[in-house]
């Protein structure tokens, strides 16, 4: 929302528009005179904090640099005194063993003679003895041969006129008498720094060498006491070979550096140079010191990380940003305290701004505009040449009127504002210019005589409550009026209707929808939802409405009926829209639905009464094998009733454990034995006695109960199966809804692990409803099952339309001819052949077949010579109880079975 602006009231129009000229300059509404200069001033005041700290800031990092650099500095001049001490007293012994040869010997054949001998092994040992290092001394001939040494005699055979500083001295390369070189140490292992003394003729040719040698831990051990905090300390030869570091970096000894800076250029002195760089080493930006010793040819270079350096400054900045920041903001609040002290003095266009939403127009008693706000010139698109103060309120309104964003009478809107004035009453307005906006107008009257109008554009807020208004009577997926609109509309007409004029309620339930959603996914079955609803109110008539309920429900309103027959028509009508093919991302469906009528008044006088009736109707339509239509009849809702106590009981009974297992045998044919059991439910109910499974499994399914019926049965029949005979197995049947919830391998697992029974002893039997829909996810199911070890039969086969597609789709066990063949098996032009051709198919794929229902010694024998398997049936045996099928186990598996009806009792 645009702010406004508030200032003083000018009747005349030269000093409005002078004094709004003066407010737009400014930036403020008030005399910007003492705010600008307070404002400069503590700019100003903040900028010089600011600029001050950052110079503090700046010097301290100078400062904490310089001293870190001459902490370096002065480190690097230490060692390099100290190891010019130290190698001085170190290379004593050599250069006093090199003055005595080079006082008896002239020559290098001379050098060879004398000092090859035990007697002078004894020297150099002796010379060595004296000192306090120990270091062994060897002499070196002019050849670089090994020809005496301190530590051991004879000497190896050994040569090092390959070493580099060997060939500097022997070349005359270097006018240095001492080198100390990094070598890898050809007597014993690792490193070793070498410090060679060269042995000179009388007229300075070159005769030998005399050498000792130091490990470079003896150097990065005293680096060790002397090192800065996080610092390294390196010693490099004159080539810049490392030779030691500390910390000790293995990677890094023996390196040549020679291209870092502290070797390309040279401090002021000549001797020390301190500089920044990126360290080779560790890639750390660090604050580094070189010097050179004076009599050896070595380089010292002490270094510390910039951050370790610069740590205590970072604290010094953290304290000086928070001060500086807390003045600053001291000074910000009072400031902000001066300027509105200095506001208060303009009060009354304070008003306006208190009262401003968005665009803003000041006027005096003269009807002469004293302030126009920017916003308002760009909601009507006026120009600031145009629209200024001074200007009369018609005139701005008929510029309005010109440029199309005022409709009306101007005369008439000038003489509503004025009469508004006049009572000092407070006018509302919201208007719809004519490109299509809302806009809403607030005119508060003031003491002085003028009045302050504020514009406010309201488009958006009044989409946003016509979109909720919407979403409150229409559904969001179908744009068709909701079950909220649905019944209002519906009360509305049961007001109307009477017995010349009815009013047909239609509730209507897509068949078969959950498994679009299963099989195809939501996103499709959302599609073929949006495709039914622009089918059916394209074959709806005037005095008729239709709106979805919620999920695959959908109801119709027809109003004006005359007769039945009206309705059927209607009916018609919506079967043929519904039952065309729906395009729906891709897949082309054709679908069916199930149709509930309800006639009122007749049928009700209430809209929950006749919608409630059109659905017990729907409902009916459905129980009677969906795709049809069913009128509501009184007896309906005692039925609905019936099948509401009915599952509320039978989830008790599944609850409490009062569901029995039955157990029909299944005979072989072939050699007259028991060889398996199929299990059965049964319902013993304390008050109806026995409850048909034709009753209570529909009810199960529908409510979802079969999903805890089928695992209570399976559970309780294998904890059975598992005490009889190991060749003995069990039959399962398994439901369709249970396969949809995926997880019927696991309770099957669950159930054998917790019962014992072994899987190859199971067999579930499915029906083709399995397959149908997502037959893709319920085969892989079926063949989780099978990597178990649990068999798997297609029950009721024939039946279906797809059943032998199926066969070559799945490896099944066994196929179970339906009773529906085996009772016409005998008769003339019966089902023998197709009895027949299920055999050989069976046979051919490896499968056992079991024909259900075999009631006569005809159909046996008939059974027997198409080479049918297995039997169960009332003929041989019903479902017995758990106790009375361990009884017929045992006496078939001690005295077997004389004959096929011996155990019926």
């Amino acid at each position: 929302m645009s702010r406004g602006q508030s200032g003083p009231h000018y009747a005349d129009e030269g000093a409005a528009l002078a004094y709004f000229t003066n407010a737009k300059r400014s930036g403020f509404l008030i005399d910007a005179g003492p705010v600008f200069w307070v404002v400069s001033s503590g700019a100003m005041l903040i900028a010089a904090i600011a600029l001050g700290v950052s110079l503090m800031i700046s010097n301290f990092r100078d400062r904490a640099l310089m001293a870190t650099a001459r902490e370096l500095e002065n480190t690097v001049q230490l060692l390099a005194r100290h190891f010019d001490g130290q190698l001085e007293d170190f290379a004593s012994i050599q250069k006093s063993v090199a003055a005595e040869i080079q006082n008896h010997v002239h020559t290098s054949k001379e050098l060879k003679q004398l000092l090859s001998t035990e007697e002078f092994h004894r020297y150099l040992k002796m010379k060595v003895s004296e000192a306090s290092d120990f270091a062994g001394v060897n002499i070196f001939d002019a050849d670089g041969t090994y020809i005496n040494s301190s530590e051991k005699w004879p000497v190896p055979p050994l040569n090092l006129s390959d070493r580099h500083y060997f060939q500097q001295l022997k070349s005359g390369a270097t006018k240095r008498q001492v080198l100390v070189e990094l070598v890898q140490s050809r007597v014993s292992t690792g490193r070793t720094v070498v410090v060679a003394q060269k042995i000179s003729g009388p007229a300075g040719e070159f005769l030998g060498i005399v050498t000792r040698s130091v490990i470079p831990d003896v150097f990065e051990n005293f680096f060790s006491s002397v090192v800065l905090e996080d610092g390294a300390i390196n010693l490099l030869q004159e080539d810049g070979t490392m030779i030691a570091r500390y910390p000790h970096v293995e990677a890094a000894v023996g390196q040549n550096f020679s291209s870092s800076i502290l070797f390309t250029r040279k401090g002021p002195s000549g001797e020390y140079l301190t500089t920044h760089l990126i360290s080779p080493v560790d890639g750390q930006e660090r604050l580094a010191s070189a010097g050179r010793l004076s009599l050896y040819p070595l380089t010292v270079v002490s270094s510390q990380p910039v951050s370790t350096a610069l740590a205590d400054w970072r604290q010094q900045t953290r304290v000086l940003l928070w001060a500086a920041c807390a003045t600053a903001g001291v000074i910000s609040l009072m400031l902000w305290f001066v300027t509105r002290h200095l506001k208060t003095q303009h009060r009354r266009l304070d008003v306006a701004v208190n009262h401003m939403t968005q665009a803003l127009l000041l006027f005096d008693s003269s009807e002469r505009l004293v302030i126009c706000n920017r916003r308002y010139l760009e909601i009507f698109g006026l120009s600031s040449d145009t629209i200024k103060p001074g200007r009369l309120l018609r005139d701005i309104v008929q510029y309005r009127k010109e440029n199309g964003t005022f409709s009306g009478d101007v005369d008439a809107y000038c003489r509503m504002i004025k009469e508004a004035r006049r009572v000092g009453k407070v006018s509302h307005n919201v208007a719809r210019i004519p490109d299509g906006r809302w806009m809403q107008v607030v005119n508060q009257p003031l003491s002085e005589g003028g009045w302050v109008s504020t514009i406010e554009d309201v488009t958006e807020q009044r989409r946003s409550e016509e979109r909720t208004i919407k979403l409150a009577h229409y559904d969001t997926l179908t744009d068709l009026p909701n079950r909220a609109l649905f019944l209002k509309r519906l009360e509305e007409e049961i007001s109307r209707c009477s017995d010349g004029s009815q009013l047909a309620v239609l509730f209507l339930d897509v068949d078969e929808f959950k498994s679009v959603n299963d099989s195809l996914g939501h996103h499709v079955g959302d599609e073929l939802l949006r495709s039914m609803a622009r089918s059916l109110q394209a074959c709806l008539g005037m005095n008729e409405f239709v709106a979805r309920l919620g999920g695959d429900e959908f109801s119709i309103l027809a109003s004006a009926v005359k007769s039945k027959e009206d309705v059927l028509a209607l009916v018609q009508r919506i079967h043929e829209a519904i039952r065309q093919s729906h395009d729906c991302a891709g897949h082309h469906l054709t679908v069916d639905s199930s149709i509930g009528i309800a006639i009122a008044p007749a049928d009700g006088i209430s809209s929950d009464q006749i919608l409630q009736n059109a659905d017990l109707a729907m409902y009916e339509a459905k129980s009677s094998g969906r795709r049809t239509h069913r009128f509501f009849e009184t007896g309906m809702e005692k039925k609905a009733k019936e099948r509401r106590l009915l599952e509320t009981e039978l989830r008790k009974a599944i609850e409490s454990e009062q569901i029995d297992v039955y157990y029909q045998p299944i005979l072989d044919l072939h050699h007259n034995k028991i060889v398996g059991c199929e299990a059965l439910a049964r319902w013993n109910h304390a008050e109806r006695g026995f409850v048909s499974p034709a009753d209570f499994i529909p009810v199960a399914e529908q409510s979802g109960l079969i999903d805890d019926l089928g695992e209570y049965v399976l559970r309780k029949a294998c904890r059975e199966a598992a005490g009889w005979p190991g060749h003995i197995k069990l039959a399962v049947n398994v439901s369709p809804i249970q396969f949809k919830s995926g997880l019927l391998a696991l309770k099957v697992v669950s159930a054998l692990a917790e019962t014992g029974l072994s899987a190859r002893r199971l067999e579930l039997e499915i029906t083709e409803a399995v397959l149908i829909g997502d037959d893709e996810a319920a085969l892989k199911i079926l063949h989780e099952l099978r990597a178990i070890g649990v068999r798997v039969a297609l029950d009721d086969f024939g039946t279906g339309y797809s059943s032998l597609s199926y066969l070559q789709r799945f490896p099944f066990d066994k196929i179970k001819i339906d009773r529906s063949f085996v009772s016409s098996l005998t008769r003339e032009r019966g089902s023998s052949g197709i009895v027949r051709a299920v055999v050989a198919m069976a046979s051919e794929h490896k499968m056992i077949t079991t024909a259900e229902g075999v009631e006569t010694e005809e159909q046996r024998s008939m059974l027997r010579h198409l080479e049918c398997d297995e039997m169960q049936g009332f003929l041989f045996s019903p479902a017995r109880s758990a106790d009375s099928i361990r009884e017929l186990l045992r006496a078939d598996a001690t005295e077997g079975l004389v004959s096929v009806g011996a155990s019926i009792g």
